[in-house]
């Protein structure tokens, strides 16, 4: 919100005239771009004009269905023959030459009912926001060069009947690359609008908020980008187009000052609008890290805490051996000694499945266990080494000799 209590005032000319006008109150209204955006788009609604398609398309045609058992779609068909149309699926939003689905109706709800007192605070709070200069350079336009936002001028630009006498205004106010800026945007429209005697669209310049057309209009309407409104009947559309708020405003003296009448202050009530007054703001102070730094704060807060205790992360002692020995020292011991059982086991077990199987080194266990086992499977014979070749040799010989 715009916090200066005086707002200087500049001529024609573009120089200051040495008076100043008040700030009004409206300007430290609250900024609120949620209730100016939704309240901007029931507005744009309200004047749309009711489309629909005609109540028969898709249907002028006879048409049935043919029914299962014939292989085919059960799509309403045209009847008749003779032609490529009979037979051609009708009627379905999936068929060529069909209706739409859903099809639109003029009775749909068009328009939207605001509320008065909704209306007036969008509208307040998009005039506080064209005072502040960030809000207005966020919006697009070119401001670096001007004098002073919000730019106040005399009433003498009312009187101002040529176009001429209008632009060289604005070149004295270093706002004519804003107007180059709007000509350089002006471009065709993508769409069939351009079939609708609307085919060029360019960017919005500054708006020209008078209280008496006494020329005035006449003088800027040739101008692009240019809009002109009467004070008395300010308009959300025009002040915060799109939505968004920070349009650049070019006020007059008097304009200015009748602002105070129309929207009133905290201590005295609007003369225009019954029983109206501004809204009021949700904090006194704005400034958020003076609120934090004050002494009735800090005194609620409590210390800050400077220890750092860091999260320990848990771990699963069944799965983490480490963390077990911390809970169960003996733990350790436990799981050697049931590894080395485990071992011994194992090897009891083998020992018994090659005896079983009658592998060489285990004919005593196999016979034991055949006979101890006491059943009707025949024991294996027991598999003796192959003597080698040399020993072949010299028993062959002793029984030649014998």
């Amino acid at each position: 919100m715009a916090c200066r209590p005086l707002v200087s005032v500049y001529s024609e000319k573009g120089e200051a005239t040495g008076t100043s006008v008040k700030m009004p109150a409206v300007f430290q209204a609250p900024i609120r771009p949620d209730i100016v955006g939704s309240v901007h788009m029931d507005m744009m609604k309200n004047g749309r004009q009711p489309y629909a398609v005609s109540a028969k398309a898709g249907h002028q045609t006879s048409a049935e269905s043919w029914g299962t058992g014939r292989a085919v779609a059960r799509i309403p068909r045209v009847s008749g023959g003779g032609t490529n149309r009979s037979g051609q699926g009708a009627f379905g939003n999936m068929c060529r030459h069909g209706r739409m689905f859903a099809p639109t109706k003029t009775w749909r709800r068009w328009h939207r009912r605001i509320n008065v007192n909704q209306r007036r605070y969008a509208i307040c709070s998009a005039i506080a926001a064209t005072g502040i200069p960030a809000l207005v350079m966020a919006k697009g336009h070119c401001i670096e060069e001007v004098p002073e936002i919000p730019l106040v001028l005399t009433d003498k630009v009312q009187t101002l009947t040529k176009t001429k006498e209008a632009v060289g205004v604005l070149r004295k106010l270093k706002l004519w690359r804003e107007i180059e800026k709007v000509k350089s945007t002006r471009r065709f429209r993508a769409g069939k609008g351009k079939m609708r005697n609307r085919r060029r669209i360019q960017r919005r310049g500054p708006v020209v908020i008078y209280n008496q057309d006494n020329g005035i209009c006449r003088a800027f309407r040739n101008i692009p980008g240019v809009t002109l409104i009467n004070v008395d009947r300010l308009n959300l559309l025009k002040i915060a187009p799109g939505g968004h708020v920070g349009r650049l405003c070019i006020w007059t003296e008097s304009a200015f000052k009748k602002l105070d009448s129309i929207y009133g202050t905290w201590k005295k009530a609007s003369e225009q609008k019954t029983d109206y007054n501004l809204p009021m703001p949700k904090m006194t102070n704005c400034d958020l890290s003076r609120l934090l730094r004050s002494d009735e704060i800090q005194k609620a807060l409590r210390p800050p805490k400077k220890q750092v205790t860091r999260r320990v992360l848990k771990r699963n002692p069944l799965k983490n051996l480490s963390v077990l020995a911390k809970l169960n020292p003996y733990a350790v011991v436990e799981k050697k000694l049931a590894k080395l059982v485990e071992k011994q086991q194992k090897k009891k077990r083998q020992e018994l499945q090659d005896a079983k199987r009658g592998l060489p080194g285990t004919t005593k266990l196999a016979t034991v266990d055949a006979a101890a086992s006491g059943g009707k499977s025949r024991p294996r014979k027991p598999v003796t080494k192959a003597p080698p070749a040399k020993e072949k040799k010299e028993k062959k010989e002793k029984k030649e000799k014998k």
